[in-house]
């Protein structure tokens, strides 16, 4: 049994998966993991395809239910919350960035910022206000009041990021947020979650196929048939 639970003061772990498994039928996607992550960290998740990584974030995420297991952010057992209180903890502690952004197109970028504010209930003042501090953070500060179509791809994904952390929560969880980006784009936006993490402490669990963009994290984890197999730091 293949276990990775790295061990630091409680104070500053933000995420701790715990024996996470889920089968689909007969065939098991992720066995058994187990690990921390670290407040303020960049965790990258790296493997073949179909090594279970996108399954074991959602998990993560409580966007699919696993067979058995844990999951505490920030000290909350999410996945043992009712229904309505997981999904307004997941509204409020949890940020999610995908490969393809999922932007509203008859949605400005400050609106589709502003979405998630909006679902919590923050006025519109307000959340305009913060949506639009967020989208300076990320260097679209010009970009407000345009489009999805009138933004290039890259644009595009900073809104995607933009609004994944316009609530301020405990954990962005980005699944191939770079995979539909050039190469220069790409980098950006890594950068930009190092920037994120410099200045506003952000954490972050990445799922990629790219080795040198995994090489910019603080920390990876190898998966192959749904388990943690290695565990690397850099620098």
């Amino acid at each position: 049994m293949d276990i990775y639970i790295f061990k630091h003061s409680v104070d500053f772990i933000m995420l701790s998966a715990s024996h996470l498994s889920k089968k689909y039928g007969s065939f098991t996607v992720v066995n058994d993991v187990s690990f921390n992550v670290e407040k303020g960290e960049i965790l990258s998740i790296v493997g073949p395809s179909g090594a279970g990584k996108s399954t074991l974030l959602h998990l993560m995420g409580a966007l699919d239910k696993p067979d058995s297991g844990s999951v505490l952010i920030d000290g909350t057992d999410l996945l043992k919350l009712p229904a309505k209180k997981q999904a307004r903890f997941r509204n409020s502690n949890l940020g999610f960035v995908f490969q393809f952004h999922h932007l509203l197109p008859e949605f400005n970028a400050l609106e589709n910022v502003s979405m998630p504010l909006w679902i919590k209930g923050t006025s519109k003042k307000e959340a305009a206000q913060q949506a639009t501090a967020m989208l300076e953070i990320v260097g679209l500060g010009n970009r407000l009041t345009n489009k999805p179509a009138e933004l290039s791809g890259g644009e595009q994904q900073r809104v995607a990021i933009a609004r994944a952390l316009v609530t301020r929560p405990a954990v962005v969880m980005a699944d191939e947020p770079t995979g539909n980006l050039d190469s220069a784009n790409a980098q950006a936006v890594h950068e930009l979650f190092l920037k994120l993490r410099k200045d506003i402490g952000q954490t972050f669990i990445m799922i990629t196929h790219n080795d040198l963009l995994a090489g910019m994290t603080d920390r990876i984890l190898t998966m192959r048939d749904g388990r943690i197999v290695e565990e690397r730091r850099n620098g």
